[in-house]
């Protein structure tokens, strides 16, 4: 299927489709599209953790490394010698 891209985005998917690695604009649109997707999904990841943060719902990180021993039957990381 043929798009009317404006120029910017065409010379865009003109160049994706030189490289060989996809066959069709529909290719090219559909990665991109499945980019933005997880980029979606990243951000509000990212947005919810800091709303965590900002709601003081958080653990500190060796807290939360001990109990992930705890559950794999690991021990303690061994600390780094001091040269």
């Amino acid at each position: 299927m043929s798009y009317p891209f404006p120029p910017e985005l065409e010379r865009l998917v003109r160049r994706r489709l030189a490289t060989g690695e996809y066959a069709s604009e529909d290719d090219v649109l559909l990665d991109a599209m499945l980019a933005l997707e997880k980029r979606d999904a990243t951000v509000a990841a990212i947005r919810e953790g800091i709303a965590d943060m900002d709601a003081g719902r958080m653990r500190p990180l060796d807290d939360v490394g001990a109990e992930i021993r705890r559950k794999r039957g690991g021990t303690q990381p061994q600390a780094e010698p001091r040269i």
